[in-house]
């Protein structure tokens, strides 16, 4: 291999370690998974942290994956953006039913205390309020955008609220 490929090889298999398990997605089942993905104001998101990962610790079956990683504080330049300063921490979570919607509710509550943020595009049950809360740029992004463009994403954060 040339240092190109060889430099290529070792960044694509930092950032994408599971791109070598083969179907790693089926370790959660046919219910599939969710991912709980938050970032935590220094501060204020190491106490935030330590109640997240006890509230995990006596929920039962815990994330089968858990990233943790600190954000820097440069700014980010997107209306939309979610990396901000602070501790981000991604948790994947099989789909259980009610009890894994009750145990991330309970960790949105934490976040939100703490005055975090959710990361939208990993979502798929953030409440609008929490949403407009933490992303306060959402009615400029509202008034760019082209009316005839509509996600079901969209439509749960900000019905209600043109």
């Amino acid at each position: 291999m040339v240092e190109s490929e060889t430099h290529y090889f070792l960044t694509y298999a930092f950032f994408h370690p599971l791109d070598a398990v083969e179907q790693w997605n089926r370790v959660y089942g046919s219910r599939g998974f969710l991912q709980h993905q938050c970032v935590l104001p220094h501060g204020p998101g190491r106490g935030a942290l330590t109640e997240i990962l006890g509230r995990l610790a006596v929920s039962g079956p815990g994330p089968y994956l858990a990233v943790l990683k600190v954000f820097g504080d440069t700014p980010s330049p997107g209306r939309l953006s979610f990396p901000r300063p602070g501790i981000t921490l991604a948790l994947d979570f099989p789909i259980r039913g009610r009890r894994t919607f009750d145990l991330l509710n309970r960790l949105d509550e934490v976040v939100r205390h703490a005055g975090g943020a959710l990361y939208p595009a990993k979502d798929a049950r953030m409440r609008g309020e929490d949403f407009r809360n933490t992303f306060q740029d959402w009615r400029t992004v509202q008034e760019l955008k082209d009316p005839r463009f509509s996600s079901s994403f969209w439509r749960r954060v900000t019905e209600g609220c043109a």
